[in-house]
Protein backbone atom coordinates (compact mmCIF):
# COMPACT_ATOMS: atom_id res chain seq x y z
CA UNK A 1 0.00 0.00 0.00
CA UNK A 2 1.23 3.48 -0.85
CA UNK A 3 1.77 5.76 2.14
CA UNK A 4 0.71 9.27 1.10
CA UNK A 5 1.91 12.60 2.50
CA UNK A 6 -1.65 13.27 3.72
CA UNK A 7 -1.63 10.04 5.73
CA UNK A 8 1.74 10.94 7.27
CA UNK A 9 0.48 14.45 8.07
CA UNK A 10 -2.66 13.10 9.76
CA UNK A 11 -0.62 10.67 11.87
CA UNK A 12 1.88 13.38 12.83
CA UNK A 13 -0.95 15.65 14.00
CA UNK A 14 -2.50 12.86 16.07
CA UNK A 15 0.71 11.42 17.55
CA UNK A 16 3.29 14.21 17.59
CA UNK A 17 5.87 11.76 16.18
CA UNK A 18 8.45 12.60 13.50
CA UNK A 19 7.94 12.15 9.74
CA UNK A 20 10.12 9.06 9.39
CA UNK A 21 8.59 7.42 12.48
CA UNK A 22 5.10 8.07 11.09
CA UNK A 23 6.01 6.62 7.67
CA UNK A 24 7.45 3.50 9.30
CA UNK A 25 4.42 3.07 11.58
CA UNK A 26 2.03 3.41 8.63
CA UNK A 27 4.03 0.87 6.59
CA UNK A 28 4.03 -1.59 9.51
CA UNK A 29 0.24 -1.20 9.82
CA UNK A 30 -0.62 -1.12 6.09
CA UNK A 31 -1.86 2.46 6.19
CA UNK A 32 -4.15 2.01 9.21
CA UNK A 33 -3.82 5.26 11.20
CA UNK A 34 -5.27 3.86 14.45
CA UNK A 35 -2.96 0.84 14.25
CA UNK A 36 -0.03 3.16 13.54
CA UNK A 37 -0.87 5.24 16.64
CA UNK A 38 -0.87 2.07 18.78
CA UNK A 39 2.44 1.02 17.18
CA UNK A 40 4.00 4.42 17.96
CA UNK A 41 2.70 4.39 21.52
CA UNK A 42 4.17 0.93 22.17
CA UNK A 43 7.49 1.98 20.67
CA UNK A 44 7.40 5.25 22.63
CA UNK A 45 6.61 3.51 25.93
CA UNK A 46 9.58 1.19 25.42
CA UNK A 47 11.75 4.29 24.86
CA UNK A 48 10.20 5.93 27.92
CA UNK A 49 11.19 2.95 30.10
CA UNK A 50 14.82 3.37 28.94
CA UNK A 51 14.77 7.07 29.89
CA UNK A 52 13.44 6.29 33.37
CA UNK A 53 16.89 6.20 34.97
CA UNK A 54 18.07 9.55 33.65
CA UNK A 55 18.50 12.50 35.99
CA UNK A 56 15.68 15.02 35.98
CA UNK A 57 16.96 18.15 37.71
CA UNK A 58 14.91 20.77 35.83
CA UNK A 59 11.15 21.19 35.78
CA UNK A 60 8.38 23.44 36.98
CA UNK A 61 5.86 23.96 39.74
CA UNK A 62 2.26 24.31 38.69
CA UNK A 63 -1.07 24.82 40.37
CA UNK A 64 -4.60 23.65 39.77
CA UNK A 65 -7.58 25.36 41.41
CA UNK A 66 -10.85 23.47 41.04
CA UNK A 67 -14.03 25.34 40.06
CA UNK A 68 -15.47 27.06 43.13
CA UNK A 69 -11.99 27.59 44.58
CA UNK A 70 -12.57 25.09 47.42
CA UNK A 71 -9.85 22.64 46.29
CA UNK A 72 -6.35 23.55 45.12
CA UNK A 73 -3.24 21.55 44.26
CA UNK A 74 0.42 22.48 43.88
CA UNK A 75 2.57 20.04 41.88
CA UNK A 76 6.35 19.90 41.41
CA UNK A 77 7.21 18.07 38.19
CA UNK A 78 10.81 17.36 37.14
CA UNK A 79 12.28 16.89 33.67
CA UNK A 80 15.80 16.98 32.21
CA UNK A 81 15.93 20.43 30.58
CA UNK A 82 14.32 23.83 31.01
CA UNK A 83 13.46 23.68 27.30
CA UNK A 84 11.01 20.80 27.92
CA UNK A 85 9.80 22.40 31.18
CA UNK A 86 8.58 25.37 29.13
CA UNK A 87 6.70 23.37 26.48
CA UNK A 88 2.89 23.43 26.38
CA UNK A 89 2.86 19.60 26.65
CA UNK A 90 4.79 19.69 29.94
CA UNK A 91 2.64 22.49 31.34
CA UNK A 92 -0.53 20.61 30.33
CA UNK A 93 0.81 17.52 32.09
CA UNK A 94 1.33 19.49 35.32
CA UNK A 95 -2.23 20.81 35.10
CA UNK A 96 -3.66 17.36 34.34
CA UNK A 97 -1.80 15.81 37.27
CA UNK A 98 -3.00 18.66 39.51
CA UNK A 99 -6.59 18.11 38.40
CA UNK A 100 -6.20 14.38 39.01
CA UNK A 101 -4.85 14.98 42.54
CA UNK A 102 -7.75 17.36 43.28
CA UNK A 103 -10.24 14.66 42.29
CA UNK A 104 -8.54 11.43 43.43
CA UNK A 105 -6.92 12.59 46.71
CA UNK A 106 -3.77 10.41 46.63
CA UNK A 107 -1.82 10.20 49.90
CA UNK A 108 1.54 9.22 48.38
CA UNK A 109 3.37 9.67 45.06
CA UNK A 110 4.45 6.03 44.75
CA UNK A 111 4.47 2.71 46.61
CA UNK A 112 7.99 3.46 47.82
CA UNK A 113 6.67 6.38 49.89
CA UNK A 114 4.32 4.20 51.94
CA UNK A 115 6.05 3.65 55.28
CA UNK A 116 6.56 0.19 56.77
CA UNK A 117 4.38 1.25 59.72
CA UNK A 118 1.42 2.10 57.44
CA UNK A 119 1.89 -1.12 55.43
CA UNK A 120 1.88 -3.30 58.55
CA UNK A 121 -1.19 -1.52 59.94
CA UNK A 122 -3.12 -1.97 56.66
CA UNK A 123 -2.12 -5.65 56.38
CA UNK A 124 -3.23 -6.22 59.97
CA UNK A 125 -6.62 -4.60 59.27
CA UNK A 126 -7.15 -6.62 56.06
CA UNK A 127 -6.17 -9.90 57.78
CA UNK A 128 -8.54 -9.13 60.68
CA UNK A 129 -11.40 -8.37 58.26
CA UNK A 130 -10.79 -11.65 56.40
CA UNK A 131 -10.78 -13.69 59.63
CA UNK A 132 -13.93 -11.91 60.88
CA UNK A 133 -15.77 -12.80 57.67
CA UNK A 134 -14.90 -16.49 58.21
CA UNK A 135 -12.24 -16.92 55.52
CA UNK A 136 -9.96 -19.96 55.98
CA UNK A 137 -6.52 -19.16 57.44
CA UNK A 138 -4.69 -20.66 54.43
CA UNK A 139 -6.07 -18.03 52.00
CA UNK A 140 -5.77 -14.98 54.24
CA UNK A 141 -2.29 -14.10 52.88
CA UNK A 142 -3.67 -14.10 49.32
CA UNK A 143 -6.60 -11.92 50.36
CA UNK A 144 -4.25 -9.47 52.11
CA UNK A 145 -2.00 -9.33 49.00
CA UNK A 146 -5.01 -8.54 46.80
CA UNK A 147 -6.29 -5.89 49.21
CA UNK A 148 -2.82 -4.29 49.36
CA UNK A 149 -2.82 -3.94 45.56
CA UNK A 150 -6.17 -2.17 45.85
CA UNK A 151 -4.72 0.02 48.64
CA UNK A 152 -1.86 1.10 46.33
CA UNK A 153 -4.29 1.81 43.45
CA UNK A 154 -6.42 4.00 45.72
CA UNK A 155 -3.65 5.83 47.62
CA UNK A 156 -0.55 6.09 45.38
CA UNK A 157 -0.70 8.75 42.66
CA UNK A 158 1.30 6.77 40.07
CA UNK A 159 -0.88 3.65 40.53
CA UNK A 160 -4.22 5.46 40.37
CA UNK A 161 -6.39 5.28 37.26
CA UNK A 162 -6.07 8.69 35.56
CA UNK A 163 -9.30 10.72 35.99
CA UNK A 164 -9.48 11.65 32.29
CA UNK A 165 -8.79 8.04 31.18
CA UNK A 166 -9.33 5.47 33.97
CA UNK A 167 -7.99 2.68 31.72
CA UNK A 168 -4.52 4.27 32.03
CA UNK A 169 -2.66 4.84 35.28
CA UNK A 170 -1.09 8.22 36.04
CA UNK A 171 2.28 6.49 35.49
CA UNK A 172 1.12 5.43 31.98
CA UNK A 173 0.13 9.03 31.18
CA UNK A 174 3.56 10.27 32.34
CA UNK A 175 5.29 7.57 30.24
CA UNK A 176 3.35 8.71 27.17
CA UNK A 177 4.67 12.27 27.71
CA UNK A 178 8.20 10.91 28.25
CA UNK A 179 7.90 9.13 24.90
CA UNK A 180 6.61 12.27 23.19
CA UNK A 181 9.01 14.79 24.78
CA UNK A 182 12.07 12.52 24.86
CA UNK A 183 13.01 13.25 28.47
CA UNK A 184 12.57 11.59 31.82
CA UNK A 185 9.69 13.11 33.85
CA UNK A 186 9.26 12.58 37.58
CA UNK A 187 6.63 13.82 40.04
CA UNK A 188 8.74 15.53 42.69
CA UNK A 189 6.05 16.43 45.20
CA UNK A 190 2.48 17.62 45.56
CA UNK A 191 0.25 19.30 48.13
CA UNK A 192 -3.54 19.24 48.08
CA UNK A 193 -5.54 21.94 49.88
CA UNK A 194 -9.26 21.75 50.60
CA UNK A 195 -11.52 24.26 52.35
CA UNK A 196 -13.48 22.59 55.11
CA UNK A 197 -11.43 19.39 55.10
Amino acid sequence: MEITAAMVKELREKSGAGIMECKQALKENEGDVEGAITFLRKKGLAKADKKGGREASEGAIGTYIHAGAKVGVMVKLHCETDFVANTPDFKDLIKDIGMHIAAAKPRFISREQVTEEILEKEKEIFAHQARESGKPEKIIDKIVTGKMEKFYEENCLLDQGFVKDPESSVQDVIKQKIAKLGENIIVGDFTRFEIGA
